[in-house]
């Protein structure tokens, strides 16, 4: 309703209606019963009740799948890690500060017991193409940086001979000694790739494994937190922040996020929608008492802002009006006028 004549006893009621309202809600007593009705009401209700699993799915393709990163947003990552990195308080704070020494020893328990899978890695990792090659170029150059420097230094003035005997080999095997040490290490990678299996399982077995995650805690939980500046370059955050953003970037948009969310959130609505939310709340580690204290710590001052600059009275005003002026109300107020 925009266009209006105004009336002496409608206008009256209005700001009536106005003092009451600013009256009511200038005090702590109401605003808190408030706080408490809409509580013990919200807390009752169903997920269903509010809001069916469509209106979840299309929030969170919104806000996260459809919605990337602002650069502020990024430039702010970088910035809190760089903070973080580089607080005072990390000189004077040790590793075991702020880890809890079961936790570590549970951890070591739980890593070392899982032998079966211990086993798959290191035999994945040996029976690896890349693996292969690795010790073979390793065993290689420490064979040739054998015969070419220490046997030399170990006993004197052999180096010609060493060099007699390796041209003496070459010519017979038709082969620079390089060549056969290679070819012979290709023919025996399967023997070593076995062999370095069997030395990592025995070198890595539960026991030693469990002393071994021991040693490295008790060597490190003195060191201050500061220690973790050798390892990340804190000019290089901006970079690092943008590259992690670039493949957030990339699985975002991508199939197969969009269906994992689809069928996680719709798993989670069947289980729960006929669930209250104050059992919701308790699954999310939410005390609903404790969230309504500390919201009506937070609403209280906003609500006797708004009441104090006038915006209150403003907006319900605009409310009123269109009350108070509609045809039934002022067919209401006539007829009453008119039985007195």
């Amino acid at each position: 309703m925009t266009d209006y004549t105004p009336h002496p006893l409608i206008e009256q009621l209005i700001e009536a209606h106005l003092d009451f309202l600013e009256q009511e809600f200038g005090t702590s007593s109401t605003v808190q019963n408030e706080c408490q009705s809409f509580f013990d009401w919200f807390k009752s209700q169903t997920l269903q009740d509010l809001w069916q699993v469509e209106q979840l799915q299309q929030l969170i393709q919104q806000q996260i799948l459809n919605t990337p990163f602002s650069d502020f947003f990024i430039e702010q990552c970088a910035t809190h890690l760089h903070f973080a990195l580089s607080h005072d308080i990390n000189d004077s704070t040790k590793i075991e500060d702020i880890f809890d020494v079961m936790a570590i020893d549970r951890l070591a328990q739980y890593i070392s017991s899982k032998s079966e899978h211990r086993i798959k890695l290191v035999h994945n990792i040996v029976n690896h193409p890349s693996f292969s090659a690795l010790i073979s170029q390793l065993i290689q150059h420490t064979l040739q940086d054998y015969l070419d420097h220490s046997m030399n230094k170990r006993v004197p003035n052999v180096g010609r001979f060493m060099k007699m005997g390796k041209s003496v080999l070459e010519t017979v095997t038709d082969s620079r000694l390089d060549d056969t040490i290679a070819n012979y290490l290709q023919k025996n990678i399967l023997k070593l790739s076995q062999l370095s299996e069997q030395v990592l399982n025995q070198h890595f077995d539960d026991e030693k494994l469990y002393h071994f995650q021991a040693n490295l805690w008790h060597k490190i939980k003195n060191q201050p937190l500061s220690v973790l500046k050798n390892y990340v370059v804190l000019e290089d955050l901006p970079q690092i922040t943008d590259l992690i953003n670039q493949f957030w970037e990339y699985l975002r948009q991508s199939d197969y996020l969009k269906q994992q969310l689809h069928d996680g959130i719709y798993t989670w609505y069947i289980r729960n929608q006929q669930r209250p939310f104050d059992l919701l709340l308790q699954d999310l580690n939410i005390h609903a008492d404790l969230l309504q204290n500390e919201l009506y710590n937070l609403i209280e001052p906003l609500i006797f802002r708004l009441v104090s600059t006038g915006y209150f009275r403003q907006r319900a005003r605009t409310l009123l009006v269109k009350f108070y002026y509609s045809d039934a109300t002022r067919t209401l107020l006539t007829q009453t006028h008119s039985s007195q």
